[in-house]
């Protein structure tokens, strides 16, 4: 268990360091973009500012997962993580659609306005710096199993694609297709309300104890290829935070002792950690009658 803490504690890093990413380049776009003329830049960053929140809200619940089991947390604080991944949608999602309502005012309501071509120039930078941060996080949540920076690496893979979409509208505008420009700030505000909606979809998911069924059945099978295990007779999973939480009823022969049976019990939850990360796991064991 306390290799999940510190697994928590990499992922503050990864989360403060999409904080400093998204103020930079909400700035530098905001700026840029009102000096240009650039709706869709704008729009850009608009959406980092409500990054910089999400990833707020991203930190302080990994902060709170590293808390350890008290009276009324038996099972630790992991969720909290999930939970901020779930504020952190949300978020994203109220200001999506704002992003995509101001663009569509803006087409209904249009005014040729030809954006200034550094506009794009800085799209471009922005698209590549905040894709090294994706990456970043992204290696670092695969290797800890961390749903909230998973969350916080697609909201930067997102992002990237939202400035190189920007700086698409950009460019076409300098060749008499003004319109394109704010027609990008309105894929800007879908592709935010998108990315926010897949987020909140495996949050919530996780929050009413759904798992996946496809890797249930690979569990299943890994525990019924271990020695004195006659089958499964039942199974139970959810996640809590990082960690994967399982009930197991295994039948074995009749004719085992207890310390053999027990024997048993362990070999599972030695299986289960070194092929799955999975170190929670109540196994009763029932004859095979």
């Amino acid at each position: 268990m306390e290799e999940k803490y510190k697994g928590l504690k990499l992922a503050e890093r990864g989360a403060r360091i999409s904080i400093l990413a998204y103020i930079l380049l909400a700035s530098l776009k905001l700026g840029v973009g009102y000096l240009s003329g650039s709706k869709a830049l704008t729009a850009d960053g608009l959406n980092n500012t409500t990054d910089i929140v999400a990833s707020l809200a991203v930190l302080i619940g990994l902060k709170i997962s590293r808390k350890p089991a008290d009276d009324d947390h038996l099972y630790g604080h992991f969720r909290a993580e999930t939970i901020a991944s779930l504020i952190a949608s949300l978020i994203m999602i109220a200001v999506g659609m704002d992003v995509l309502y101001k663009a569509a005012r803006s087409i209904f309501f249009f005014k040729a306005q030809v954006p200034d071509l550094n506009a794009a120039l800085v799209g471009i930078i922005c698209a590549g710096a905040i894709y090294f941060v994706y990456r970043y996080n992204k290696r670092i949540a695969i290797q800890i199993n961390s749903s909230g920076l998973m969350a916080a690496a697609k909201d930067n893979l997102s992002d990237a694609w939202v400035s190189i979409g920007t700086s698409v509208g950009i460019v076409a505008s300098q060749f008499g297709l003004p319109w394109i420009d704010p027609l990008a700030a309105v894929v800007v505000g879908i592709l935010i309300i998108k990315t926010g909606w897949d987020i909140f979809r495996e949050a919530s998911h996780n929050l009413t104890d759904g798992f996946n069924s496809e890797q249930l059945n690979n569990i299943t099978h890994c525990i019924n290829q271990v020695s004195g295990v006659k089958r499964v007779r039942a199974i139970r999973a959810r996640v809590s935070g990082n960690n994967i939480l399982l009930d197991i009823i295994v039948r074995v022969s009749a004719n085992l002792s207890v310390v053999e049976g027990h024997n048993i019990t362990e070999n599972i939850e030695e299986k289960l950690r070194s092929e799955f990360d999975i170190t929670e796991a109540v196994v009763h064991v029932e004859p095979e009658i």
